[in-house]
């Protein structure tokens, strides 16, 4: 088979779907791996706010997972002749296991202070009105936190500017920070009206999801903020 013929047969429409369907599923396959021993043991605890601090212990597997997911949904060629999903899954694990914990670990802990604050607001005294800035100010760490987690996903810069980064681009981009705070939305529902099985269900979509939503403010990083070495 010539090479013009094996472009052809690789980069048709039917050929790019069934490419992102199998990417898909190999992802998701990853993704449930990595995050398997976290979601055991969320099947085990009861739904009440103390077990919140539990809950983000066994959330934690899912950051370098994510991480991964999105440096190889990012990086993969819709082309059937040349798929390799699972590679680039390890790929970006293991180059960005490091950067992703300091940055999720953190995450996980302010929104785990701030739902317990939400949880027991009556019974601190506070008046019901204060869960509208916890709300506003758990939204904001939650869109920074994911905008930083794509950034160490794909690029390489000290944490400290990776988190600069992830704030100035939730003005910089608003149309990112919105699509990312709707998808953090619909996660936190489907988790409530099914269960966090659903979610992990769905995990290498909305990974996918955040890589095609986060695409303005990729290109500006690369296009502003990088040179060659600073992608990965």
């Amino acid at each position: 088979m010539s090479t013009t013929t094996r472009r052809e047969f690789g980069t048709g429409p039917l050929s790019r779907l069934a490419a992102l369907i199998y990417t898909l599923l190999v992802v998701e396959l990853l993704l449930v791996l990595c995050t398997l021993p976290g979601v055991v043991a969320l099947f085990a605890l009861e739904r009440h706010p103390s077990n919140l601090p539990l809950v983000a212990v066994c959330a934690v597997p899912l950051g370098p997972a994510l991480a991964a997911a999105l440096y190889a949904l990012h990086h993969q060629r819709l082309d059937l002749t040349e798929l390799r999903p699972s590679r680039l899954f390890w790929r970006g694990y293991r180059a960005n296991l490091a950067g992703s914990l300091l940055v999720w670990v953190p995450t996980l802990l302010w929104l785990t202070i701030l739902a317990l604050n939400l949880a027991n607001l009556r019974a601190s005294g506070l008046s019901g009105w204060w869960a509208v800035p916890l709300v506003l100010v758990g939204a904001a760490v939650a869109v920074i936190g994911v905008n930083a987690l794509v950034i160490t996903s794909l690029f390489t810069f000290r944490l400290r500017d990776v988190l600069r980064l992830a704030r100035y681009f939730v003005l910089r981009t608003p149309q990112v920070a919105l699509g990312t705070a709707l998808l953090l939305v619909a996660a936190t529902v489907l988790t409530l009206v099914a269960a966090e099985a659903a979610l992990a269900a769905l995990g290498s979509v909305l990974a996918l999801a955040l890589v095609r939503g986060g695409e303005p403010m990729i290109a500006t990083i690369r296009e502003e903020f990088t040179t060659s070495s600073t992608g990965h």
